[in-house]
């Protein structure tokens, strides 16, 4: 959709808006929708596990691209994105889709259909995790084969893997437990004595290296989330990247209403289109006519674009990245210290060739009494915390038809022994002390 809603007589008002951000430019604070932590009061104000780490540079790429940019739909902000976001992960092509769980719909849509998997074929998957990291295999007519986990890093257990291999294996896929990988080069050794292809569920661990190399490189097809809690954000939003062209096209179709044309940005605006023959005879043999590429539909799609601003949004972001990610780094080290140092409690291990892009930092604990007790004391005290999402899916109404529950020992004590606070980037040395404080108190 091409915009020029606030061009003309409504030029004022954008020309004010810009100077009154052109004002807010000059302070570099970060703005945030939860809290600023240079202005935290301890014991009042909440210390939040995440959020946005935003300045004024988000607030003007946002509203100028709302306001004034050509596109309000997907458009040349998020094509750029997209590049930068390929480019900077070594990720091969992007596509953007509105959010990481729709990212992971249209993942596993695509490598289903663009490697003739069939209905039936077999994922292998954890138990534990985020939902949608498990329904897009059911809701592709797939079947998940779960693995439970272990508790040195909360992955799946990759020893027990092979056993779980058969015929109709197609795929692992795998989600870091808030960033911290499991051996890639035991899965790796899987995938290639098996022929099987490694997905990733990349959305809390955008940045984590295995020997050098970024996650996202060693998958054949890996997501990516942007929502407020992750490592950037665009306020919501998702990718899909591979190194296969064809994969990615496929993935494309199945964002955009399963239509063929792939034109972006200005592209959509020429008589030609980016393929240079945009009205032609596309549905030959069923139909003879000229028909416009873009009504042409090869997939049974959605509609799962993003707004051309979050493109914005992403581009600043990526700017910000290496910074967020080293303070990351940082918060977890000194937040897991701090729970070490004072409370008989066990925090997962980095593997030696991982170095972590953390989310979050995991405690896992003795037993339920002792798990209650910590994040009681800590809610009490306003430092948030979240349970390792969903523990065992397969105890939920939604999920309990998948496999039964009780073959997972280790996934159906992790409601009870695990939780996770915060690994922000945010966080300063008072929040540390406050954190710290708090902790021995208990």
């Amino acid at each position: 959709m091409c915009r020029s809603i606030f061009r003309g007589y409504r030029m004022s008002v954008v020309d004010k808006i810009k100077n009154l951000i052109d004002e807010i430019e000059s302070d570099k604070s970060v703005l945030r929708y939860s809290y600023n932590t240079s202005d935290i009061v301890p014991g009042e104000t909440p210390i939040y596990y995440s959020g946005p780490y935003w300045d004024s540079d988000e607030l003007k790429a946002g509203v100028v691209s709302f306001l004034t940019g050509k596109w309000l739909s997907s458009g040349e902000n998020v094509y750029k994105f997209e590049k930068k976001f390929s480019n900077r992960f070594k990720c091969g092509n992007s596509v953007m889709v509105n959010s990481g769980s729709s990212a992971n719909l249209v993942m596993i849509a695509g490598i289903k259909k663009h490697l003739k998997w069939n209905d039936g074929d077999e994922i292998i998957v954890s138990p534990v995790g985020f939902p949608t990291t498990i329904a897009p295999i059911v809701q592709n007519n797939m079947t998940p084969i779960f693995v439970d986990i272990e508790f040195d890093t909360l992955n799946f257990d990759v020893k027990l893997i092979e056993k779980k291999i058969t015929s109709k294996t197609r795929g692992i896929f795998l989600s870091p437990v808030l960033g911290n990988p499991c051996n890639m080069d035991f899965l790796d050794y899987l995938c290639k004595k098996y022929n099987l292809e490694l997905i990733l569920d990349g959305c809390d661990s955008l940045g984590t290296l295995w020997n050098g190399k970024y996650l996202t490189e060693m998958a054949k097809v890996s997501s990516c989330s942007f929502y407020p809690a992750h490592h950037i954000t665009c306020g919501e939003g998702g990718m899909i990247s591979s190194t296969d062209e064809d994969l990615i096209s496929m993935v494309r179709s199945f964002s955009w209403w399963g239509r063929d044309c792939y034109c972006v940005g200005s592209a959509n605006l020429l008589a030609c289109g980016t393929c240079g023959n945009r009205f032609d005879k596309w549905l030959e043999p069923m139909y003879d006519g000229i028909v416009d590429h873009k009504y042409i539909f090869t997939n049974m799609g959605y509609n799962l674009k993003p707004l051309d601003l979050q493109g914005a949004l992403g581009l600043e972001q990526l700017k910000k990245f290496d910074f967020i990610e080293e303070k990351r780094r940082e918060s977890r080290e000194r937040v897991s210290k701090i729970f070490e140092d004072n409370l008989d409690i066990k925090v997962p291990i980095q593997l030696d060739q991982a170095d972590t892009s953390w989310f979050g930092t995991p405690i896992i604990c003795k037993d339920k009494e002792q798990k209650d007790k910590i994040v009681s004391h800590l809610e009490e005290h306003k430092i948030q915390t979240r349970n390792y999402f969903a523990g065992n899916i397969l105890i939920h109404s939604g999920y309990s038809h998948l496999d039964d529950y009780k073959l997972y020992p280790n996934s159906n004590e992790v409601l009870d022994r695990i939780f996770f606070v915060g690994a922000a980037p945010h966080y300063n040395d008072d929040v540390f002390q406050y954190i710290e404080d708090v902790v021995r108190k208990i």
